[in-house]
């Protein structure tokens, strides 16, 4: 009952190969087997039937064909730590405004304070996203999804109303980017991955 997890351990870490000769100049990086954890199961307690069930850490398998996939990535990595950080701070925002929203009962009071609050964000935060690349542009608008669940049309719609979210659509379109992108963790599985594997949360 252990010889196939035996043999799936020693895959894993590099000690058994498939499909190609050994070659002893290839280094290959092992699992870190200190961060293995075995669980003991008792199947029946009347035979003592037991298996082993062996967690390990999440592994990402990071193999470039091109040099030019390698470079990609690591735009990406420089992107996501320097945009995700303004992403959160959209949320957080965000959520603020909407729990100060719920205080204010008069329809006046509250158009100011979006305004106000809009001015501010402005004010403090347009230097620095003015000179975002396109792709990063495109990957806040990916991130604020992430972070606020809400789409960036859908926020905006929210607060400006449909006929600037309509402006601000169209003026997006216009560099091929949509304020309806989500975030999709199974298709931006490399996004998420560079957030976990850099403690960006």
């Amino acid at each position: 009952m252990k010889k196939p997890i035996i043999f799936l351990l020693l895959l894993c870490s590099g000690l058994v190969t498939f499909g190609q000769k050994s070659d002893s100049t290839v280094k290959r990086k092992p699992v870190n087997l200190d961060s293995i954890h075995v669980v003991r199961l008792v199947i029946d307690t009347t035979t003592n039937d037991t298996f082993f069930v062996y967690e390990f850490e999440e592994l990402a398998l990071m193999d470039f064909a091109t040099k030019e996939q390698r470079d990609e990535y690591f735009r990406l990595v420089h992107n996501v730590k320097k945009v995700l950080p303004y992403a959160k701070l959209a949320a957080f925002r965000i959520q603020m405004m909407e729990d100060n929203l719920h205080l204010l009962t008069d329809e006046k009071a509250k158009a100011k304070y979006i305004k106000e609050t809009e001015k501010a964000i402005k004010d403090e935060f347009m230097e620095t996203m003015k000179n975002f690349s396109r792709s990063q542009g495109l990957l806040m608008i990916k991130l604020i999804h992430r972070e606020c669940g809400k789409t960036t049309y859908e926020i905006l719609k929210g607060y400006r109303g449909s006929v600037e979210t309509f402006y601000w659509s169209a003026f997006a379109a216009m560099y091929n980017a949509s304020l309806k992108s989500e975030f999709d963790p199974i298709i931006d599985y490399q996004i998420e991955m560079i957030i976990k594997k850099y403690n960006l949360e």
